[in-house]
């Protein structure tokens, strides 16, 4: 069986010390996962209520009363340990580590005989297990707690849920596979397979893998296992007001998956499974999963994928569209699927160093994801529009997915600790191995340690990256060790200069997108970095009706947007002359700290010439007006109450 050549730096050696990172790893430690382990206790009386710990201790006979919540409520508690583990893992917390033990007790207790293991089936239905997976998300449920073991285990070595997950992945081998008496199908929602990935690397059980890969296999098969299924439950749904039972796309499986060719359906599921896809292709060296991880990528970064790193243009089925289908007001773009995204150019990254994955993965955590919670760590985004007019929001039904402000907690609250246990697990997508070169694929902050031929490495990096592109390394070896820097050159610089031990390097930007430093590395070697941070006026490719005649502002890593606290209300009356001279500056003391962006702009106000109230007129002259138009990063609107917000604004030729 073939096996990845890439390693990563163990997260319990990589510490972050970062000036823009720094405050969210402190606050996802201090706020998030505390805050969230409120909320699924129900203890945040402005939040919605979760019933997921609840319905934990209903199931483990430790309360009585009938289960609440979405069919999937079991995987945010799932996400809440994975996250803790994570936290672990970078530094002791004895009362963290408390209170997921304690939990991990509680779903023990809740585990069945057979090793099942979820509370809605053991509550509401237990008759019906395996019965409904296009909609009930059992194996999705599986697949998250799966991956809070791997983690937990490998953080603190107590194998309690690593058990507990084994059992219940054996009974799901039992149940699932391509003998006759197995069950021929696969999860409405893909998850499982990723999942079952990270427990054979943990375990080394084959079997896990093999199953993993059955799922894969079977999507998109016919006869179709989900028509099957519903024809055997009489016809019934579980989602009514979707009715999404026989839309095969919605799920990926209207073809099998190496013969897919567009991104389709719910955003989340397509990026889950071909993060899996990516996984078996990886250490079985299947061609031609890999090839169709390649052709879906394109399509979704190159046709698909907003500029922000956000992805699912419309709000039915949380979904893509079509290509250059890229409404801004209307788009749902949830948190999760930019999350999800990462998680799939993490895993390219892996089988292929190529910038342009690290590129998309830096694009999406730094505009979408860090946009999805705010400041304080206690307020969510779930849904990340592009523009926002609160009045039409509030009054017209086609928004009614758009929040103007961050929320406390979801009655479907996947999104919130997706994010905690993202940016808990920061660390570990900084730096990647290959073949004795160490590939820098996010600009971060920190320290990171790990060995080689037998030598303790410590590499210490410097970052400023995020407003200013500079970095430093310097390394630290216990003995002079000869391996490669590779220096990823980000798709938005113009420029990089480089200096070694304080001597300008000549630097050769390979086909891959990175710079590579092949030496004997001593003690002290620094390397300094410095990219040239132009502002960049963004345009859309020309087949986005959307975007025609306007431009995006991006500076460096970060995506720009007007916001009406700045520059007052109507924002689509403002307008960006093509010459204008664009000023970022340092604003220490607005939003936490950030750069803005200043320009001349013209306001179209013509409202002198409508005061007798007509709406539409042939007379009106354009009437512009000159002003001052401040932007400020995208992730950091919706931080001063509600008001308008665009990411692309009009061109004035």
């Amino acid at each position: 069986m073939a096996t990845s050549q890439t390693k990563f730096i163990p997260l319990r050696n990589i510490r972050i010390e970062d000036r823009f990172w720094s405050e969210y790893v402190r606050l996802v430690r201090e706020v998030v996962v505390p805050y969230q382990w409120r909320a699924l206790n129900d203890e945040v009386p402005e939040a919605e209520p979760s019933h997921a710990v609840h319905n934990f201790k209903i199931a483990a006979g430790q309360l009585s009363g009938n289960f609440e919540g979405m069919v999937f409520q079991d995987s945010d508690v799932a996400k809440w340990l994975e996250a803790a583990a994570y936290l672990l893992e970078t530094k002791p917390d004895p009362e963290l580590e408390s209170l997921a033990d304690g939990m991990i007790d509680i779903i023990a207790l809740a585990q069945q005989p057979d090793g099942y293991l979820n509370t809605y089936f053991t509550i509401k239905e237990p008759g019906q297990r395996w019965t409904n997976l296009a909609e009930c998300h059992e194996l999705y449920c599986a697949g998250h707690m799966i991956e809070a073991a791997v983690a937990y285990d490998r953080a603190t070595g107590k194998r309690k849920l690593l058990d507990i997950v084994c059992r219940f992945a054996d009974h799901i081998d039992s149940v699932f596979g391509p003998e006759p008496e197995k069950l021929k199908g696969y999860d409405g929602h893909q998850e499982i397979e990723l999942a079952l990935v990270k427990l054979y690397r943990a375990t080394g059980e084959e079997r896990y893998l093999k199953l993993s890969e059955f799922f894969l296999n079977q999507r998109g098969t016919r006869p179709h296992f989900y028509e099957q299924e519903w024809e055997k439950r009489g016809g019934t749904v579980h989602f009514k007001e979707l009715r999404m039972s026989h839309d095969y796309p919605y799920s990926q499986a209207h073809l099998p998956v190496r013969e897919q060719q567009t991104a389709e359906g719910h955003s989340v599921r397509a990026v889950y499974m071909l993060t899996g896809m990516a996984d078996v292709a990886a250490l079985t060296g299947d061609t031609r999963l890999l090839e169709a991880c390649k052709t879906l990528w394109g399509n979704i970064v190159s046709r698909r994928m907003y500029i922000t790193g956000a992805i699912g243009s419309q709000s039915y089925g949380e979904s893509f569209t079509s290509d250059y289908d890229l409404p801004g007001d209307t788009v749902y773009a949830e948190t999760c699927a930019s999350i999800g995204l990462i998680f799939f150019a993490h895993r390219m990254l892996s089988i292929e160093p190529k910038s342009e994955y690290a590129d998309v993965m830096e694009r999406a955590l730094y505009n979408t994801v860090v946009s999805g919670m705010s400041q304080d760590g206690k307020h969510f985004f779930y849904v990340n529009p592009l523009e926002v007019n609160p009045g039409a929001v509030h009054n017209n039904a086609i928004y009614h997915h758009i929040k103007t402000q961050r929320q406390g907690w979801f009655g479907c609250a996947c999104c919130p600790p997706n994010i905690a246990r993202l940016l808990a697990s920061l660390g570990s997508y900084i730096y990647t191995f290959r073949d004795r070169t160490v590939y820098t694929q996010l600009y971060i902050g920190g320290h990171a340690e790990w060995e080689l031929d037998g030598s303790s490495i410590t590499l210490e990096q410097q970052s400023d990256y995020a407003w200013e592109g500079k970095v430093q390394f310097r390394i630290t070896a216990a003995k002079p060790t000869a391996f490669t820097m590779a220096l990823r050159v980000p798709d938005w610089t113009d420029s990089v200069s480089i200096t070694l031990n304080g001597m300008p390097y000549a630097a050769f930007i390979g086909d891959n997108g990175y710079i590579e430093i092949n030496r004997v590395w001593s003690t002290n070697d620094r390397i300094e970095l410095e990219f040239g941070m132009p502002i960049h006026r963004m345009k859309g490719h020309p087949l986005v009706r959307h975007t025609a005649g306007r431009i995006a502002l991006q500076r460096g890593p970060f995506v720009y947007c007007l916001e009406e606290a700045d520059n007052g209300a109507s924002l689509h009356q403002l307008y960006i002359p093509r010459d204008s001279e664009l000023q970022a500056q340092s604003s220490k003391d607005l939003l936490g700290g950030v750069h803005v962006i200043t320009t001349e702009a013209v306001r179209g106000d013509t409202s002198d010439a409508w005061q007798d109230g007509a709406l539409y007129r042939k007379d009106a002259e354009w009437r512009p007006t000159p002003v001052t138009a401040t932007f400020i990063p995208y992730y950091a609107w919706a931080n001063r109450g509600e008001g308008e917000m665009t990411v692309w604004v009009k061109e004035l030729l």
